[in-house]
């Protein structure tokens, strides 16, 4: 590493979490864990059947408590760095599991929403959450029942936190994106706004992403491999 920075942002997709057993998204064909995008992941799809839909994020909230879905080494020098930068290491994901943290992450925000949360479409209060939950569920703030949801960014709705994430890429001096796709907006145009505002650029990724180009430096590999380096070698 040429040299130190103070200020990190940091971005991660699902190809950090692909080695640890969470399944990545597909839109290729469509589907996603075998559903229709539509019928599962947008506001729409929820108002048509919000049982499928509960259905769905039960079981994979569910699957984040199965003892062989753990922090990756990826996940592990992330905290890592966290913890012995001598600067500010900020970590955006678009990940709604909880691996980041388990691996000790703790500045750290969820763009896409977080499977283990639950919030209530009434009065917009929400919860952590590792049971089902239903029609039936009652919210435990405004006491009403066929309300409650995934705490999950949908299609069509707006990523959370946007504004503190703009505000940490324009003064962040590194930039580092992992295991994304470069596909999804507007994650994939965050490297642009550090960019211009003079931070030097990596991916982190199994092969380049479809804006590979606009990275100072790319390299490609299994992330539980190439981010412990990258890690190593940085804070060494």
């Amino acid at each position: 590493m040429i040299n130190k920075y103070q200020n990190i942002v940091i971005l991660t997709g699902a190809g950090i979490s692909a080695e640890s057993g969470i399944q990545t998204f597909r839109a290729s064909d469509g589907l996603w864990h075998n559903h229709r995008i539509e019928e599962v992941a947008t506001p729409q799809g929820f108002a048509n059947n919000p049982a499928l839909v509960h259905e769905f994020y039960n079981t994979r909230r569910q699957q984040l408590l199965d003892p062989t879905v753990q922090p990756n080494a990826a996940h592990l020098a992330l905290g890592r760095l966290e913890r012995e930068h001598s600067g500010n290491v900020l970590l955006v994901t678009q990940n709604v599991d909880d691996l980041h943290e388990r691996a000790g992450s703790e500045n750290l925000l969820h763009m896409h929403g977080e499977l283990n949360k639950i919030r209530c479409n009434h009065c917009g209060m929400g919860y952590d959450c590792m049971e089902d939950i239903g029609a039936h569920t009652e919210c435990k703030s405004c006491g009403k029942t066929g309300g409650m949801r995934p705490h999950i960014v949908w299609f069509g709705e707006m990523p959370l936190y946007m504004r503190q994430i703009e505000t940490a890429l324009l003064h962040c001096d590194l930039f580092i994106s992992i295991g994304t796709s470069g596909n999804v907006y507007p994650a994939a145009g965050f490297v642009e706004v550090a960019r211009d505002s003079g931070a030097h650029t990596v991916e982190l990724n199994l092969d380049p992403g479809s804006n590979s180009e606009l990275f100072h430096q790319s390299i490609n590999g299994f992330a539980s491999q190439i981010v412990p380096a990258f890690v190593e070698q940085y804070l060494c």
